[in-house]
């Protein structure tokens, strides 16, 4: 039979407990978990089930010869509002990072939450797209999937390396080539074009045309753009009276911003450009 003396062991526990007490203390901040690292990882969930939605009530109803439209219009509108969903995650993370602090693991976090959300759910959309719709080709569509999934991780990586002047991303931000790419299958445009407006989208997102950083009024104005999307979508799934035109018009808006900031960007750049000229010139003749 074993004694334990009690004096021991209490003070054995009250031991145990101090060193538990000092390994929480000396935590690396590696590990420790900040607001915003919170609302990464809300980031990521959104993304996860944007593609559970999509798989759940577009796919597998198709596959089992289902007829029902409104349960793939209720999950379509689910799936994208999801993304948006992530998209102010996403941009509120950056915020709070900002103006409380991150942890060190933060922007791994970020750019992984980014892949699941902006990547990984646009890309499989589309992909089920290319298996469900009337005139789409699965193998061409699954490419044009492949294609979008890889401009997102090309631009993530990219993100990580190239240090860019204050206030500016290159290439388009992949939550906006995101809400493009998924605005561009709801337009229900013929197939080609929808398919190279895809390709012009990951395009955009893994080129050096310079795209403004949502701060200050264009955070507002972005915020209020992706709330005003939620509710065209909402409109859509339930039904509503002009619903499919409101979503059809948000879709193309969004289409069309993503087609003319790059124009505004580059104009911009070639002004600049010139003016940087004509000063070298000036300087050289005075």
């Amino acid at each position: 039979m074993t004694v334990i003396d009690p004096d021991t062991q209490a003070g054995w526990v009250a031991e145990a407990e101090a060193d538990a007490e000092d390994e929480a203390e000396e935590m690396p901040l590696s590990l420790r978990l900040s607001i915003a690292d919170a609302l990464t990882l809300g980031n990521a969930t959104c993304g996860f089930m944007a593609v559970y939605f999509t798989t759940t009530g577009i796919l597998i109803p198709v596959v089992n010869g289902s007829q029902e439209s409104g349960m793939a219009r209720h999950s379509a509108a689910t799936a994208v509002i999801l993304m948006l969903a992530a998209a102010i995650f996403d941009l509120f993370d950056g915020l709070v990072a900002r103006k409380l602090r991150s942890s060190p693991m933060g922007a791994e976090l970020d750019n992984l939450s980014d892949l699941i959300s902006f990547g990984l759910a646009p890309a499989y959309f589309v992909l089920v797209w290319g298996m469900v719709a009337d005139d789409a080709h699965q193998k061409v569509s699954a490419v044009a999937a492949i294609v979008v999934l890889l401009a997102v991780v090309l631009r993530l990586a990219r993100f990580s390396c190239v240090t860019m002047k204050d206030g500016m991303f290159q290439g388009m931000p992949s939550p906006f080539g995101a809400l493009t790419v998924v605005s561009i299958v709801l337009l229900e445009l013929p197939f080609i074009p929808t398919l190279l407006a895809i390709i012009g989208t990951a395009w955009l997102m893994v080129s050096r045309v310079e795209y403004p950083k949502p701060r200050g009024i264009l955070a507002v104005a972005m915020l209020g753009w992706i709330v005003s999307a939620m509710g065209l979508l909402a409109a859509w799934a339930f039904d509503a009276p002009g619903g499919h035109l409101l979503l059809q018009t948000g879709c193309a808006l969004q289409v069309v911003l993503g087609a003319v900031i790059p124009l505004f960007a580059t104009a911009r750049r070639v002004n600049t450009f010139r003016y940087n000229r004509r000063e070298a010139r000036a300087a050289q003749h005075s």
